[in-house]
């Protein structure tokens, strides 16, 4: 019933006069509307800190560097755990950075988003991390989601970022037929989404999962500044970081992953593949195009991996894996796809093939033979929500849905659960 009446929005017209100004009719109308909440740009621009570790309630994206295991808080933050030793891990620290979703690590700085901006924090002492560098605004009207429900109310940038929505009846006057509600369908807006390869990384950089916005190459970050926009950022001098390029794409990105000198991005209708050995200048080399589906990439010399999946932001989309056959970078085309459930992140090393397949778990093929991956299934962690992973030298680090965990893949006929991180009311 309370669904029901939301959808409504229940709008009472409670009078209709004249303008006694303009001779037009007027209306004024109240609804329940997300309200943004605000904070001042000083504020937020000086929001960033260390704090002692917290527990882990929202985990997004996932990132490993010098044995140091970072985990996104979507929305608040990274997590710091010590994974020197995979069966122990040990949270260290939590670095309070507000609207982070996505981050990447070249020697000791850790570049993330916060928000509208993009951060760079020495973390050389990785306890005592410091702000060196922000590129303000080069997230287009980054925002939290408010409640689905409702339409969203006026918006006012000159008041600072969006951090939170609340939920208020609100009054307006209108001109009968007139729009109202200030993004009733969220069209001005860009909402912060924690998803939507095991990634390849260039010296001293670290290594990401397959859901990353962000991807090094060398001295320049390739981030999606917006779903249709991937910027390059000069990082060679991280206290003076600068946009030195900008790509306007025709289609939604939603992942990026580097392989030597090409960079492979995801989007939600297809891959496409660019030349980056002119760093600075990005250039498309070929496409390859599928149903509207959310698609994270990972791709070996000879072919790319694709999972094509339905949900809530991927509508006509089908669960499946497609392998792409990339030894003509220029053609690349369809070898074979295979049934998924709702499969996520998905991650590479050698012949084996990790697959994060929602809540079918994970699955971890032999991908020898593209032809036979489906029959040639090692092993399977069914009965938990899996999202993206990182395979490294042996050991496989997974975020799921109710903890951090991590295998021992180094005997792939003899796969060995190491640890486990619990996510806080996620218990088994």
């Amino acid at each position: 019933m309370k669904t029901t009446i939301k959808l409504s929005l229940t709008v009472l017209i409670l009078t209709a006069f004249m303008s006694s100004c303009s001779d037009k009719t007027v209306e004024r109308i109240t609804y329940e509307a997300n309200v943004p909440v605000y904070m001042s740009f000083g504020e937020f621009r000086t929001s960033f800190t260390k704090s002692d570790p917290i527990e882990i309630s929202q985990p997004g994206k996932i990132y490993f560097k010098d044995n140091y295991l970072f985990v996104n808080e979507t929305g608040k933050g990274i997590h710091v755990i010590d994974n020197s030793d995979p069966a122990n891990p040990s949270k260290i620290a939590f670095y309070e950075i507000l609207g982070n979703v996505d981050m990447a690590i070249s020697g000791n700085i850790l570049f993330a988003d916060s928000f509208i901006d993009l951060v760079a924090i020495d973390i050389s002492d990785i306890e005592n991390p410091v702000e060196i560098d922000r590129i303000e605004n080069i997230f287009p009207d980054i925002v939290p989601e408010g409640d689905k429900w409702y339409p969203y109310a006026n918006v006012d940038k000159s008041q600072g970022v969006i951090v939170d929505w609340e939920t208020r009846t609100i009054t307006e006057e209108r001109e009968p037929g007139s729009s109202w509600g200030g993004n009733l369908y969220r069209g001005e807006l860009t909402f912060l989404m924690a998803a939507d390869g095991a990634a390849k990384w260039s010296a001293g950089a670290g290594t990401a999962g397959s859901m990353a916005r962000f991807m090094l190459n060398d001295h320049y970050l390739y981030l999606i500044a917006h779903p249709w926009m991937m910027k390059t950022v000069d990082i060679a001098n991280a206290e003076e970081m600068n946009i030195v390029d900008s790509i306007d794409v025709a289609r939604n990105m939603e992942t990026l992953f580097l392989l030597g000198e090409k960079l492979f991005v995801g989007t939600t209708t297809g891959m496409l593949i660019y030349d980056v050995s002119n760093a600075t200048k990005p250039g498309l080399i070929s496409h390859y195009d599928h149903i509207t589906a959310c698609d994270p990439v990972v791709a070996d010399e000879n072919y790319a991996y694709v999972t094509l999946r339905s949900g809530t932001r991927c509508a006509n989309g089908r669960n499946l894996l497609e392998v792409i056959d990339i030894s003509s970078i220029t053609n690349p085309y369809l070898v074979k796809s295979y049934p998924m459930y709702n499969p996520h992140g998905l991650g590479i090393d050698g012949d084996l093939l990790f697959i994060c397949d929602g809540t079918a778990g994970l699955k971890i093929y032999d991908k020898s033979d593209p032809l036979e991956i489906i029959n040639r299934k090692i092993a399977h962690y069914p009965d938990f929500n899996t999202y993206d992973v990182i395979p490294m030298k042996g050991t496989l680090m997974l975020v799921g849905e109710k903890g951090i965990y991590q295998y021992d893949y180094s005997d792939p006929q003899n796969i060995v659960e190491l640890s486990r991180i619990q996510i806080t009311g996620k218990e088994e």
